[in-house]
């Protein structure tokens, strides 16, 4: 009986050892915290502009861990006459629009941006080369609105340069604040139609309202 007393008591202390180096293999790792990719700059270039707009536009981000800041800035763009400006037989060249973005990233790639931008609107009649003799007017429109931006990297996980390319899709709302027109509408006499007219200040987006959708390419450093 002491033998086997012996022997269970040899089995426990031996057993002990065992179930301590179980226990820490089979403990759950403490997982390190996620943090965003920070000082990272970007340059993307707009598909909108030259495929429907015939003009260009380029955009600089700076990334943070939590925060995106951007510049852009578009050039010689060009917007047929919609709903009223149709019928006044009016077309329009945006030699600029610029402004700032500060946003808030939710995740590595998707960020909100508060954007206030300014819009220059050159006033011009249908089928005339857009040069400044044939300018008919110009006017300013400031924009307020935010914009969803997806920052897509592709091939992120590549070890070469391949690894920057960047898709960057988004979705924006700037609807005007404020314009240099009393008003906000320009009259002026219409030598096609005629008669007397009056043209409210455009918005920037999709069919004259305030609504955005684009998608720009790139590299992320």
């Amino acid at each position: 009986m002491r033998t086997i007393y012996r022997l269970l008591v040899l089995c426990v202390l031996a057993a002990y050892p065992m179930k301590q180096s179980l226990a820490q293999q089979t403990k759950l790792p403490v997982q390190e915290s996620k943090e965003l990719p920070s000082g990272q700059w970007s340059i993307v270039f707009g598909l909108t502009q030259p495929l429907f707009l015939g003009g260009f536009n380029a955009e600089v981000v700076y990334w943070t861990e939590h925060f995106v800041f951007d510049y852009s800035h578009g050039f010689d763009l060009k917007f047929p006459g919609m709903g009223e400006t149709k019928e006044q037989r009016l077309s329009f060249r945006m030699p600029h629009t610029l402004g700032l973005g500060i946003g808030y990233r939710f995740t590595e790639a998707l960020n909100l941006r508060v954007e206030p931008k300014l819009h220059i609107w050159d006033v011009y009649y249908d089928n005339v080369t857009m040069d400044t003799p044939n300018r008919l007017a110009s006017y300013t429109t400031f924009t307020l609105g935010l914009g969803a931006y997806y920052n897509w990297l592709p091939f992120k996980n590549e070890q070469n340069f391949l690894r920057g390319i960047t898709v960057a899709p988004s979705v924006r709302w700037w609807p005007n604040v404020a314009t240099t027109l009393q008003d906000n509408r320009l009259l002026y006499n219409n030598t096609l139609t005629k008669r007397d007219e009056i043209h409210s200040a455009n918005n920037i987006g999709i069919a004259n309202t305030p609504f955005l959708i684009n998608i720009s390419l790139g590299y992320t450093f």
